[in-house]
């Protein structure tokens, strides 16, 4: 290998930077009508008529469409499911009907000639609601009337497992460490707000919509489902995309609007959501509640853990809604040998927009509620946070392990880690730097946090084809949205064929190119569509072989592959180039399709804080991430990554919180009110790879997407909790205002 390991730059990055990628907006098909939505100003309300009439007759209008209309001829969002769990049949509807369960959820759509005269008439709209009791609280009886869901209930997930002599571990500890956390709704926030365009061809039947998403895959098979069109019917475009981070995984319900009145009314229809919508209607990350046992011997070893999880699900189930919070309960052993576990997971339904994958999606969850819970028994036990994982940490020597919750961490060094990260963070001086800052009248602390990152899994496809000019083409069924894709894919096609990365054009995105895949998340991408990138290489290389053998007068099996050339066995000095078989064999093309298990990264992250104590003020003086990706492609990109993620774990530790009031209404709809933190407040972050490959992939490589976002969160909650600790006071959750810090070390004066 020459390429793979190096820190190439991102070639993407110039298209990007001189403005000539195109993004959803970019594109303005001739004639195409422009959707605006009416979405609901109540959190709960009985839906009764909706007079549209004003509407129509406003300048401009094509078309308004309620859920009354649309009824028989298409169906709500798949609700999704898990294969050990029940999940309620309560997709998300395309438009609402009888009742609205959340504000900003569409009611009724219309399709003018501007975005203006569709916004203009979509005011004229009036919709007669009967106010119901909001439902905020996922802790109420969810059998309680009043209800979100009359016929189904409101535990719209349900999921638990017992794994091991949970009772008698407990029976038998010395101690027993309990404690309960919050962690906040998110809104993703990405640079490009969600939309489509939607154009239909009468004559081939055949429907294409151009969406901002993840990938064409999802979105296809969702958007099929819902309008109950086959895939041959349907084709899905993916330009590029102004990030994610998770919230495009699924397919909105506003394109399917899209997507039926294109059909409708013969022309092309367009959605590009606002920034309010987008805060409004877009599903939210996290949201969780849970209570921890932990049960301990003196000595310091783990020996079961007992949790009951509340997961704020939202009005609706989205296909990923359940995949987050049933992620967090699997993971909750985190890195450590704890041999029994008991975890009980409920989804509640409440008046707010539904909660999806956000970046970590459920991983970041699981390493709070576990490091917290680690330093809370390290404190009980008069043992240092620090020594106490070390006792506790899965040994490399025990990998493949399974966990006590049942899924088979494949690789690590989780040990090697933890190291690596203390030294980073300079730990040595953790101690001195406590003391001096007590002398000074200043809060300092510390804290460590293992994270674990499930990733891969499923499978991945990936065309590649040599023309007989010597063009390099390699179809993707991955697609990007910042991640680097095309320059990483190109350093691995060029190895495993013998060329430059120059030489290799990466496509991507477009469902009538490229072959079906799974597509782009959970840092799914490097190990699942690099994978089946080099097995494509192999399959073309096998091809070309009997042509090499015909150009080098041998036979077949005389022929070897050494340093990206055919070669004769017996001697080496007779060879062609992989160019130069494709040229005679007038073009070589191989499809593959690369499955694996779930593979598991891992690292180790450490913070230091400083807490002002006359203000409240958190001040995050350094951040060190040690991470166990597996064979890393491109450092400059796994970096970014590393990086990119552990600025998202800080605002989540730091100002952002989805809030709502007690009416349901957001009360950070914009970011006048929902905070995203700016360079100035990004401490330095020092960053470091432990290498341990994996076995389930040719590259032995893993995911590094978001490593930074599960980590963080838990060592700077572990950091505030040992600077209030000097203070008497005990830990709190995210995010650590100036107010909540102040109140909680001023309350008692």
């Amino acid at each position: 290998m020459t390429h793979v390991g190096l820190p190439l730059r991102r070639r993407e990055d110039t298209r990007f930077l001189t403005g000539a990628a195109r993004y959803l907006d970019d594109f303005d098909p001739e004639g195409a009508l422009q959707l605006a939505f009416v979405r609901s100003p109540h959190a709960h309300a009985r839906l009764g008529t909706i007079d549209v009439e004003a509407a129509r007759a406003a300048p401009g209008v094509s078309a308004v469409v309620t859920g009354a209309a649309l009824e028989g001829s298409i169906q709500a969002l798949p609700a999704g499911s898990l294969e050990d769990g029940v999940v309620a049949d309560c997709g998300h509807p395309v438009l609402a009907r009888d009742k609205v369960r959340y504000v900003g959820e569409a009611v009724a759509a219309v399709a003018a000639r501007t975005r203006a005269e569709a916004e203009d008439a979509a005011e004229l709209v009036v919709c007669d609601y009967e106010p119901l009791p909001p439902l905020l609280d996922v802790r109420r009886d969810p059998a309680v009337p009043p209800l979100l869901h009359e016929e189904s209930g409101d535990d719209l997930v349900r999921w638990t497992r017992s794994r091991g002599d949970v009772e008698g571990a407990f029976a038998a500890a010395d101690r027993v460490v309990s404690g309960s956390f919050r962690i906040p709704r998110l809104v993703a926030a990405p640079i490009e707000p969600r939309g489509a365009i939607a154009e239909y061809d009468e004559a081939t039947d055949l429907l294409t919509v151009r969406c901002s998403a993840q990938e064409p895959h999802r979105p296809l098979a969702q958007l099929g489902h819902v309008l109950g069109r086959d895939r041959e019917r349907l084709r899905l475009v993916v330009p590029d995309v102004g990030g994610a981070f998770g919230s495009k995984g699924a397919v909105a319900p506003e394109i399917a609007v899209a997507a039926v009145l294109a059909i409708d009314l013969s022309c092309p229809v367009k959605w590009a959501e606002d920034r309010l919508e987008n805060f409004l209607a877009a599903y939210q990350g996290r949201g969780l509640e849970a209570d921890v046992e932990l049960a301990v011997s003196a000595d310091g070893r783990m020996l079961a853990l007992r949790a009951h999880l509340y997961s704020d699900v939202g009005a609706y189930l989205y296909p990923t809604t359940a995949v987050s919070p049933h992620t967090t309960a699997m993971l909750l052993t985190g890195a450590y040998v704890i041999p029994a576990a008991e975890v009980e997971l409920v989804g509640v339904a409440t008046s707010k927009v539904p909660t999806g994958p956000y970046r970590g999606a459920g991983r970041p969850e699981a390493a709070y509620i576990i490091e917290r819970t680690v330093d809370l028994a390290a404190r009980e036990l008069g043992i240092d946070p620090v020594e106490l994982r070390r006792r506790n940490l899965v040994p490399r020597d025990a990998f493949p392990y399974e966990t006590a919750l049942g899924w088979v961490y494949d690789s690590g060094d989780y040990e090697r880690c933890l190291e690596t990260v203390l030294g980073l963070v300079h730990a040595e001086s953790w101690d001195a730097e406590r003391e001096t800052a007590q002398g000074e009248g200043r809060l300092v602390g510390a804290g460590v946090a293992m994270a674990l990152e499930r990733c891969g899994g499923l499978w991945e496809s990936a065309k590649l084809e040599i023309s007989a000019e010597g063009q390099v083409v390699v179809r993707t069924g991955s697609s990007p949205h910042g991640q680097g894709h095309e320059t990483a894919f190109a350093q691995i096609a060029a190895d495993e064929l013998g060329v430059e990365p120059d030489d290799v054009e990466v496509r991507w995105g477009d469902s009538a190119e490229v072959p079906a895949g799974t597509g782009t998340f959970a840092s799914r991408s490097i190990a699942m569509g690099g994978s089946a990138v080099v097995e494509a290489a192999a399959s073309v290389r096998e091809l070309g072989r009997p042509v090499a053998a015909q150009l080098l007068e041998t036979a077949a099996e005389e022929i070897g592959w050494h340093e990206g050339r055919f070669v004769v066995s017996e001697d080496p000095t007779r060879s062609v180039t992989l160019r130069e078989v494709a040229a005679a064999a007038g073009g070589l093309e191989a499809n593959a399709r690369f499955e694996s298990d779930l593979l598991f990264s891992s690292g180790a992250y450490a913070a230091v804080v400083e807490i002002n104590e006359a203000t409240g003020a958190l001040h995050v003086l350094r951040l060190a991430a040690a991470d166990d990706a597996g064979r890393i492609v491109n450092p400059l990109l796994a970096e970014g990554q590393v990086v990119g993620g552990s600025v998202q774990g800080l605002g989540q530790c730091l100002v952002e919180e989805a809030v709502y009031d007690e009416s349901g209404q957001l009360r950070t709809a914009s970011f006048a009110d929902y905070s995203l933190l700016t360079a100035v407040e990004v401490p330095p972050i020092s960053s470091g790879f432990v290498e341990i490959p994996t076995p389930l992939n040719p590259l032995g490589a893993k995911g590094i997407g978001e490593g930074g976002a599960i980590g963080v969160p838990a060592a700077v909650g572990n950091a505030v909790a040992d600077a209030l600790a000097t203070r008497g006071v005990a830990g709190l959750d995210p995010p650590f205002t100036e107010e909540k810090l102040w109140r909680a070390l001023h309350e008692e004066e």
